[in-house]
């Protein structure tokens, strides 16, 4: 999915007085910011004003950003995703190409532009896409994009190929809460009870029962005929729901 920035990160990278190459004459000294590090920090600065909601100001930095450097993946990623936020999805995906044409290796702009095409439903080439990503070297979200390819294919109807991409997303990243809850419910409704047993009870050992979770062992019981344990998870499901 396309990047994010904390607004807790927005004061601290408001200075755009950066660290950069220091050359030393008779005069006075003479500081150049790196332009990728101007570029970053307009970046922070305009996914922060984002996440405020304020898409002018937003724009008019991630501007500055492809400005300072033109060829920078990460700064017309930033100004792809504003694109999305704002409804422009013939703008995104020119971005997106932009991104590609500087930066065609590289896994963060293969697995951003699968998830936009997957968003707009071509969902056979957002796959390949997301498949690219998961073959780079040094890419280290292999876990996301398979979670990414996963859930897309979802979307295209292929249950099959969601299972298997979901499991890979597992094999690299055990911890991925929504591929463990996705996954249990494509096995529940393969009827595949106990894995899909063992599976939220490893969940609940590390995170407790969730409202999702219990969902689907409720779901899991009935059709399983287990009344008694349908009964006590639906109480527990509806005490956290009142809670």
């Amino acid at each position: 999915m396309p990047v994010k920035t904390s607004l807790s990160h927005l004061v601290l990278l408001s200075s755009l007085t950066m660290v950069g190459c220091v050359s030393v004459t008779d005069g006075p000294v003479q500081v150049e910011a790196e332009p990728k590090a101007m570029s970053e920090s307009r970046i922070a600065l305009g996914l922060g004003y984002m996440e405020q909601g304020n898409m002018v100001r937003a724009r008019e930095n991630l501007e500055l950003a492809i400005k300072h450097d033109p060829t920078y993946y990460r700064a017309h990623l930033s100004m792809a995703h504003y694109y999305e936020k704002v409804g422009e999805p013939k703008q995104a995906e020119a971005t997106y190409k932009k991104a590609l044409r500087y930066d065609s290796r590289n896994g963060n702009v293969l697995n951003n532009y699968g998830t936009f095409l997957c968003k707009q439903g071509d969902y056979k080439k957002a796959d390949q896409y997301f498949n690219q990503a998961i073959k780079q070297p040094y890419y280290y979200l292999i876990s996301a994009s398979y979670e990414n390819a996963a859930l897309c294919a979802v979307k295209a109807g292929n249950i099959d190929q969601a299972q298997n991409y979901f499991a890979r997303a597992l094999d690299h990243d055990p911890n991925r809460v929504r591929s463990i809850l996705q996954l249990s419910k494509i096995e529940v409704t393969n009827n595949k009870f106990l894995d899909a047993r063992i599976r939220l009870l490893k969940f609940h050992q590390s995170y407790g029962y969730q409202i999702p979770s219990l969902k689907i062992l409720v779901e899991l019981e009935s059709k399983a005929g287990n009344s008694a344990l349908q009964k006590k998870y639906q109480a527990k499901l509806e005490e956290l729901q009142a809670s």
